[in-house]
């Protein structure tokens, strides 16, 4: 800051770290994960392809995805201590628990202070391959029911929904959580993503930056509440009603969820991506189509009259509108879909680590003093 100039907010605009992770547009409604525009990775490759991507700098050889996946697939069950940890907290928010195992699971690396590449590729494999396993066994405890061991001949996401509900996926649910969470992998300079670096950026370990990124995702105005789409769904009941209830929503002062986004001026491309993934699930269920025909109608009523009512504002659909469908027609219930958005996005976080290890160098920005200045009189 010089002169007069007023510092900027926190740190909006204000450029923290270079990167070939990922860019947001949020004028054109782009996204960019590791060169690609999303709507070429997503669908198109599988989550393990696109967590090589942002941890190696390439997508993977057939070779190389092969022992990649064998790897994390022999790395998915968790230390007896973080088991523990999941049970102790069942019946505490799937963020928190989450967030509470997370910290436990450097107890097995070899050495989980070491911030070398290698250790970090090994810690970041870890991590992605064990949120789902926390996240499917608190699931399941908080229901009362005993947690299911992972199966190596699964994908990723195939396991997350045979831990979740005990019998192996449909593989177009399968194919839906795994599109979703290549969907989410990674999003610029987010709060979450900048907790991890800041941490990371002290030469602190893998481990306790992305139990901090997890503490930043909680928060309601970052990883948000996909859960209440479903609920604002259900209220409206049908299409006809949609306006009605839009406007009575602005007239009282509350937002209505699913639109608008800090970066996006126009529709989120995620939410392009995930609204087809939502009609492809859909499509094999009669009432989650009529949910899907219902969303479809309730997002363009929305965006018209949003516009009209907060002009300039450019309130778009944004990523939570399409999350709570796929989640809940994969049958996964609204309090566990931040924690599983964390499950995709986690390796993202894992790379941004690995960047700013390999930056080396300390974040820390001034603070503008604005209290008083006082003398002790004797």
């Amino acid at each position: 800051m010089t002169g007069s100039s007023k510092p900027t907010r926190g740190l909006d605009g204000v450029v923290a770290a270079q990167t070939r992770l990922s860019h947001v547009d949020g004028q054109a409604g782009r996204l960019i994960i590791g060169g690609y525009e999303l709507g070429e990775l997503a669908g198109r490759v599988s989550f393990e392809e696109a967590a090589h991507l942002l941890w190696c700098g390439a997508l993977p050889s057939r070779d190389e995805l092969a022992a990649l996946r064998r790897e994390m697939s022999g790395l998915r069950e968790l230390p007896g201590e973080a088991m523990r940890v999941v049970k102790a907290a069942a019946q505490a928010p799937p963020i928190d628990a989450l967030r509470m195992a997370c910290a436990t699971l450097s107890l097995d690396l070899a050495n989980p202070d070491d911030i070398a590449p290698g250790a970090d590729l090994q810690a970041a494999k870890v991590l992605t391959a064990r949120f789902p396993t926390v996240v499917a066994a608190h699931a399941r405890l908080s229901a009362g029911k005993e947690p299911i061991a992972p199966r190596a001949d699964l994908s990723l996401a195939a396991n997350f929904l045979y831990m979740v509900h005990g019998k192996e996926p449909d593989p177009i649910a399968a194919k839906a959580v795994d599109t979703y969470w290549v969907t989410v992998i990674d999003h610029g300079m987010n709060a979450s993503t900048f907790a991890a670096r800041v941490i990371a950026s002290t030469r602190s370990d893998m481990v306790s930056a992305v139990t901090g990124a997890i503490g930043a995702l909680k928060g309601p105005l970052h990883g948000g509440a996909p859960g209440p789409v479903l609920d604002m769904l259900k209220d409206i009941k049908t299409a006809d009603r949609a306006e009605r209830w839009v406007r009575d929503e602005l007239a009282a002062g509350r937002r209505i969820m699913g639109f608008g986004h800090r970066v996006y001026k126009v529709r989120d491309p995620r939410a392009a991506v995930l609204s087809k993934v939502a009609d492809e699930l859909s499509s094999a269920a009669l009432e989650d189509r009529r949910l899907f025909d219902l969303a479809r109608a309730v997002e363009q009523t929305a965006v018209k009259v949003l516009e009209e009512v907060k002009p300039g504002r450019n309130l778009r659909t944004n990523v939570e509108f399409f999350t709570a469908l796929v989640l809940q027609a994969v049958g996964l219930q609204p309090r566990s879909f931040v924690a599983t958005f964390a499950c995709g996005r986690v390796a993202g976080w894992c790379a941004h680590i690995i960047e700013q290890h390999a930056e080396d160098h300390l974040i820390r920005p001034q603070s503008e003093y604005v209290g008083p200045r006082r003398t002790l009189t004797q």
